[in-house]
């Protein structure tokens, strides 16, 4: 209405990429505008120009308590601003439009829009120009810029007559959502970002105009855009080796082959002679889809969640009934090279032919599975990949060594390791089955070690001979599962084990519930702790040991234990009810002596896994004394030196410092002389 002149000015802090690459000054209430102003004000490059800025006065439109005419001027000033490329204005710039935006309220000169809030008008002022036809939107990339595989920028294009896939469909979107919410998606956490993706969805462009595709079949001027193309793949490799042999033709094929292959409709004596092809193959088409179908399994990565699988859900849901909605979405992250991004202008790309040549198969397999689980970007180390190669090649060795044998009379170290596959066995089971591929991985390739280790020390320090029908056992179990990673090696390692046929067709390890005994569990555990208790007392004391002393807990501290054990597996651990309900029963009344055993032995259930928790409470408890009587051999063989085990209240026991009143179930005092 004013029919005034704008005026152009230069500006630092405008980038041209932005939008039109023109910005609105509003110098009154823009700290960044009013500075570029002054800015201008204080050039001698152009006079004209500074004449001309010198004559502007800022239009001030929004009173805000606090802040006078210019607002910008204050803020500023205040935050003593000296030109436009000063870090500052961000800050000042967030301060006053916060403020504004919130207790701003426009002025007089706005006319329809005095005394509202900058809150309230601001939709209505954009609605108000955009129907007085003052203004139109322009649209660009957020998340810019972003280049072509060609290395140009993209831009927003608005093609006439375009295509869309109307996802913004409510009865379509809702059945994407129940669809999402029952399926099976790993990892877990990764569904509500596909339920976030089908809520925002809307119309999407499904067409293109240039590059290679398929004509879209109701306008040969378009072509199928990629992503749109590819969602239902999976149902064309059942027709492709029917394509690439000749016995489909494309030009032959209409929408009642589809139908009836897909979807089981249809006349198949007509569709055959319509189509040109034998009934014979039109059938095993059909049967063969019906046997492939539904997707059991969809693997891809972590930036196709708000696209490409998102559809892919959207267009089983839209074209294929219930029964042929795929059953499973796998996500994962990307491989990383040495923590970096693989590019080729980086240089850090290997050839996968020469990877394998060089490290192969197996370990590079590894090393990638190894280092992330699912949305994790895995990290591809070379140091990483010779670090598990020498690994196979020490288990190659080591299953060279055990071969079927029968078995002898079992001891406590037999039976706890045979307890420990099995338990093994039960997480591995459980990590692959929610692919937790790295997880159950690490567990075969070091978990097991460290269990070997323990039972060789054990039968060395004892002298046994014969071990081989354990060792032979475990192995094999061990190769058995580490077969899906590491197929090539596996099946070497299981022609050393002396077993027949090939591994990859063995069945999968089952738990046996009778192989797992808890007393051999709890009993093993006991030693490993004390022995590694005597360790770390002999580091900090650095002292030389001459003799080893340990002494067992009271019978009443053991009743006490059970006791409390059963509280804290119920969720119930007041200290005070706990002393309060001990005191009152005569076998563990002397818990008064010594109140803080209650506590500390709360906290030493609670250090457990709950597994072995519930493990004692069971099985009920182990006779420790006779237990740490095998420690002996242990010591001997690392220390050198003899151990003596006592019970707490033994009256000959040998105790000069009083230790023995501080033993706790699974927590026995140790003295070293």
């Amino acid at each position: 209405d004013r029919n005034e002149e704008i005026i152009i000015f230069p500006a630092s802090f405008v980038k041209s990429e932005n939008g039109t690459g023109i910005v609105m000054s509003v110098p009154a209430h823009a700290p960044f505008d009013y500075q570029a102003l002054e800015d201008i004000k204080k050039s001698s490059n152009d006079q004209n120009l500074v004449s001309i800025a010198r004559s502007i006065s800022p239009v001030s439109i929004i009173q805000t308590d606090g802040y006078g005419e210019i607002p910008a001027k204050e803020v500023t000033e205040r935050f003593q601003i000296e030109n436009q490329n000063n870090p500052k204005l961000e800050e000042a710039t967030k301060e006053l439009y916060a403020k504004e935006f919130y207790g701003g309220k426009l002025k007089q000169n706005t006319g329809r829009f005095a005394q509202k809030t900058v809150a309230e008008a601001k939709e209505e002022v954009k609605k108000w120009i955009l129907q007085s036809n003052n203004a139109d939107i322009l649209f660009e990339l957020n998340d810019g810029p972003i280049h072509c595989r060609c290395g140009s920028e993209c831009v927003v294009k608005l093609l006439n007559n375009q295509w869309f896939l109307d996802y913004s469909n409510k009865k379509w979107k809702d059945d994407t959502h129940y669809w999402i919410n029952e399926m099976k998606i790993l990892p877990e956490e990764i569904r509500g970002e596909f339920n976030y993706v089908v809520d925002w969805l809307r119309e999407r462009a499904c067409a293109r105009q240039h590059g290679l595709g398929t004509k879209l079949p109701w306008d040969k001027d378009w072509i199928v855009e990629s992503l749109s193309d590819s969602v239902i793949y999976m149902a064309y490799y059942i027709l492709a080796k029917y394509v690439n042999g000749k016995q489909l033709v494309a030009e032959n094929l209409g929408d009642e082959f589809f139908d009836y292959v897909f979807l089981g409709e249809g006349d198949s004596k007509k569709i055959s002679s319509s189509s040109k092809i034998s009934h014979d193959i039109l059938e095993n088409i059909k049967n063969e889809f019906q046997y492939f179908y539904p997707v059991n399994a969809r693997h891809s990565g972590r930036d196709l969640v708000p696209n490409h699988l998102t559809f892919f859900v959207f267009n089983h849901i839209a074209i294929f009934p219930k029964k042929y909605w795929p059953e499973e979405i796998v996500v994962n992250g990307s491989v990383l090279m040495e923590g970096k991004k693989m590019s080729k202008s980086m240089g850090n790309i290997i050839p996968l032919r020469d990877a394998i040549r060089t490290h192969g198969a197996d370990p590079i397999r590894l090393a990638i599975l190894i280092s992330a689980e699912l949305l994790q970007d895995a990290d591809f180390n070379l140091e990483s990949v010779r670090g598990i190669k020498n690994k196979l090649e020490n288990i190659l060795n080591e299953c060279s060594k055990y071969k079927p044998a029968q078995s002898d009379n079992q001891e406590q170290e037999d039976r706890w390791l045979q307890s420990r596959l099995q338990q093994l066995v039960l997480e591995i089971t459980s990590a692959m089955e929610k692919m937790r591929l790295r997880e159950a991985l690490h567990d075969v390739l070091y978990e097991f070690d460290s269990d070997i280790q323990w039972y060789l020390k054990r039968v060395e320090a004892k002298n046994r001979k014969n071990v081989t029908c354990t060792l032979h056992e475990i192995f094999s179990a061990r190769v058995s599962m580490l077969s899906p990673f590491a197929p090539h090696i596996a099946e070497e390692m299981w022609n050393k084990l002396g077993n027949s046929g090939i591994v990859s067709k063995s069945l999968w390890p089952s738990v046996l519930e009778n192989k797992i005994d808890a007393a051999a569990l709890q009993s093993e555990n006991l030693l490993k702790s004390t022995l590694e208790d005597i360790k770390n007392i002999l580091k900090v004391t650095k002292i030389l040991p001459k003799q080893i002393i340990i002494y067992t807990s009271d019978s009443w501290k053991t009743k006490a234990y059970q006791k409390i054990l059963s509280s804290v597996i119920k969720g119930e651990m007041n200290i005070g009810a706990l002393i309060k309900s001990l005191i009152a029963d005569k076998d563990t009344e002397n818990v008064k002596k010594d109140p803080d055993f209650v506590k500390k032995t709360i906290n030493d259930i609670l250090s457990e896994p709950v597994e072995s928790r519930e493990s004692k409470a069971k099985s009920g408890l182990v006779e420790e004394k006779k237990i740490l009587l095998e420690i002996n051999s242990l010591v001997q063989k690392e220390f050198g030196v003899e151990v003596q085990v006592f019970g707490e209240s033994d009256a000959q026991k040998y105790d000069p410092k009083n230790k023995a009143h501080t033993a706790r179930p699974f927590k026995p005092a140790i003295l070293i002389e």
